[in-house]
């Protein structure tokens, strides 16, 4: 190691910089001495084999699990708005809010409704006692962060990750309200224990076959309080458009594409070429090429769907997402056309 040149262009080296070199170099054997005493850095497992211990019919299309470890050793704790990432034994990934009781060390309790164009949910139904899952998790996209007073608006399966904030809210002695709707009260998962609450008086539910009026799920809203919403896209954008204080939401399918521009995604270097339209995602029309594309949350936040990137500028609308790749459930083309490595 050598100290640079004089900054003044005289033919030495600056004095004080001659002086640092041997401290530097000094730091630097201690430095490499040090690095080699570290243990191996081990890989670390994420995953948790569970066992699937109950299979309960909750309401009409909907099933409730419980998993828990074969060991029988306390599971990771969680927090309300928790969901696990699944691996189904089709080597699908699919998110399921965690519905159970965040005190309870040693069950999770996730509820699935079966879609008919969703392949995962038709797995999860297939499932019986003794059944195992590899799970992920539990992780958080939908954080239950306010002091209240607290307006709860769940839809249909939308009262998951909406449960366990109304026990919450409950324990702390909160002031609380829930409207919960859906078409039928028999599709309405969980109404027995919303029954069972020692405040049922603050529940309110909505059975029908029409969407309600945003003024009938705003309506129990007292001032300053913090909406949490979960269910059917139209309900959480008519309450996006009317609530003006703090929102909370989580979407259960994805979001619609507004002001989209239409692109092209070419699949490979002289692959075809598939059109996207102004009003719908880039998976969307990459599943009609390929159907069999991995995706999982739609959303963004999962990473399942994420392809590489050959050629073409990328908008990623909010997602983290590293150079040179694309979610192409939510990010879009800023070029006319998009060069995938697929």
């Amino acid at each position: 190691m050598h100290a640079p040149t004089d900054l003044y262009g005289r033919p030495r080296s600056d004095r004080l910089l001659r002086a640092l070199v041997p401290v530097v170099a000094g730091y630097q054997r201690l430095s490499a001495l040090s690095a080699r005493r570290q243990p191996t850095v081990r890989a670390v497992d994420r995953d948790l084999v569970l066992s699937v211990r109950t299979v309960e019919a909750v309401a009409e299309g909907v099933v409730a699990l419980r998993l828990a470890r074969a060991d029988g050793q306390p599971l990771p704790r969680w927090r309300p708005g928790c969901h696990l990432d699944v691996i189904l034994p089709s080597g699908r990934r699919r998110q399921y809010s965690l519905c159970g009781d965040p005190l309870d060390r040693m069950t999770y309790r996730i509820a699935v409704r079966l879609v008919s164009d969703d392949g995962g949910s038709g797995e999860i139904h297939q499932l019986a006692a003794g059944a195992t899952l590899t799970v992920r998790g539990p992780r958080n996209a939908f954080p239950f962060v306010d002091r209240g007073p607290y307006l709860f608006i769940a839809g249909g399966i939308g009262i998951t990750p909406i449960l366990p904030m109304v026990r919450m809210a409950a324990r702390r002695g909160a002031d609380w309200r829930l409207v919960y709707t859906g078409r039928s009260r028999e599709s309405m998962p969980f109404l027995a224990e919303l029954d069972a609450l020692p405040t049922t008086d603050r529940v309110r539910v909505l059975a029908s076959e029409d969407v309600p009026a945003v003024s009938d799920l705003l309506g129990d809203a007292v001032p300053g309080a913090s909406v949490y919403c979960c269910g059917p896209g139209p309900m959480i954008d008519a309450v996006r458009r009317e609530w003006t204080g703090p929102l909370h939401f989580e979407r259960f399918s994805p979001a619609p594409v507004l002001g989209g521009a239409p692109f092209e995604l070419q699949l490979g270097v002289g692959g075809p070429v598939v059109p996207v339209a102004a009003d719908e995602s880039a998976l969307e029309a990459l599943r009609r090429e390929r159907p069999g594309t991995a995706y999982s949350c739609r959303q963004g936040f999962c990473g399942t769907c994420r392809v590489g990137v050959l050629a073409g500028t990328v908008e990623h609308h909010g997602a983290a997402v590293p150079d040179g790749s694309m979610l192409v459930c939510v990010s879009r083309a800023a070029d006319e056309r998009i060069v995938l490595d697929v």
